[in-house]
């Protein structure tokens, strides 16, 4: 597969069979990175690090010259300095980076209205129903890369397939700026010598103990008994990842998507190890996943918290809830067990809070006895104070607490 730093790179030649490959997946290239070149060419072949110049930040994203050092995304920017010590660390610029996706995500909508995005720089389209207007798969790829580079100055690769899984695939082999076509009769011969790992759902440890059994591509994957693949990765994900194997993937382009989570995390300036200090953090975090909730009509069955060492080691842990809930004072409940239940192993420097397996509130059922009626109702002055003043003009009085206001660094 081709590398995160572009070699490897498989694109196809003009004129390449598209029959049946009517999926495509759209990805820009280096997307921070690359709208920073668009407004200053001057940047235009140099390693870019996008990330805040603190050295307690993390890559946002990279530029290609950036990565042939080994920088990635989520790696502590004085980490990927010591990699790139000639890269220019860019302050990330959302608001334009958002006005450049919108930009980017209406002009798919003027070749088909079946557009899924996916994040701020991808999406998939399905394109089967428009070869009257603009022509095969292959043709409304070409057109699409062309308009995206032509009308928003930004690169973009594009991969075209039968399935959302290959096409996906395939966007990722051409990065950057090209394009793959795999047609759908070629489908299960493309799959065949592609990595274990390149399939979705097969993370790193599933990789490994696949290839302690001598399963490292795909064609091992169609050769080996559905027992041992059962057996590594689960019932469940062991047949999901077979049919994928086999180049079946019955998911449809989705145009609306339901939000699966949300969630807000906190980076301190510095680390901190008072219990106290950090339950009120979760407390603050949890308030505001519980206000987005309530803003946009869902409620979480499932709370759950992320908790970063001083050391960058990573933890998660999660728990269902009795009842769904867009309460911030249940979240933060739920968030502080979970946290109080850690062995923790040093100062943190990073804290999350994050509402899963969401549902619509109207489908919550009622029961005769509400102990969150209360926090329902002051929560809900919180959220008219809002509306009306900003958030934050009415908050918990523990939150007022200089000393944890002061330790923050950065809201999400």
């Amino acid at each position: 597969m081709g590398r995160g730093d572009g070699s490897g790179r498989l694109v196809s030649p003009e004129g390449a069979d598209d029959t049946g490959a009517g999926i495509l997946h759209v990805d820009m290239d280096a997307f921070y990175a690359s709208v920073e070149v668009l407004d200053d060419p001057t940047l235009r072949g140099k390693p870019l690090i996008i990330g805040a110049p603190e050295s307690r930040s993390v890559v946002s994203s990279a530029s290609y010259e950036a990565r042939r050092f080994g920088v990635r995304s989520a790696m502590p920017v004085s980490q990927a300095l010591r990699l790139c010590p000639a890269a220019l660390v860019i302050p990330p610029r959302f608001p334009r980076y958002l006005e450049l996706s919108a930009a980017v995500m209406a002009l798919f909508h003027e070749i088909t209205p079946l557009v899924e995005p996916l994040s701020i720089d991808e999406a998939f389209l399905d394109v089967r129903g428009v070869r009257r207007l603009w022509g095969s798969p292959g043709d409304v790829a070409r057109l699409l890369r062309a308009r995206v580079r032509d009308e928003v100055g930004l690169p973009c690769s594009v991969g075209a397939a039968a399935t959302k899984h290959v096409a996906k695939m395939a966007s990722t082999l051409s990065k950057p700026d090209g394009l793959l076509i795999v047609p759908e009769a070629a489908t299960t011969r493309f799959l065949a010598g592609r990595r274990v790992s390149e399939l979705w759902g097969v993370g790193p440890k599933a990789t490994d103990a696949l290839a302690a059994r001598g399963i490292r591509t795909v064609a091992d994957i169609i050769d080996s008994p559905p027992a041992m693949i059962d057996r590594v990765l689960g019932a469940a994900l062991g047949a999901r990842v077979r049919q994928l194997a086999q180049g079946v993937d019955p998911r449809e382009v989705e145009t609306t998507r339901v939000e699966k989570s949300v969630g807000h995390e906190e980076t301190f300036a510095d680390d901190i190890d008072d219990p106290g200090v950090l339950r009120v953090e979760l407390r603050r975090l949890a308030d505001r996943v519980g206000a987005r909730l309530r803003e946009s009509g869902w409620e979480a069955g499932t709370v759950s918290i992320k908790v970063r060492f001083a050391d960058f080691s990573t933890v998660t842990r999660a728990q269902a809830l009795p009842e769904t809930t867009a309460v911030g004072q249940r979240i933060g409940a739920a968030a502080i067990d979970l946290f109080d239940a850690l062995d923790r192993r040093g100062p943190i420097r990073l804290l999350g809070v994050r509402a899963e397996k969401l549902r619509p509130s109207a489908t919550a059922v009622p029961t005769l006895w509400d102990d969150d009626d209360d926090w329902r109702r002051v929560e809900g002055v919180l959220d008219g104070a809002a509306a009306k003043f900003g958030r934050g003009s009415i908050t918990r009085a523990t939150l007022l607490d200089g000393h944890v206001k002061d330790r923050r660094k950065t809201g999400q």
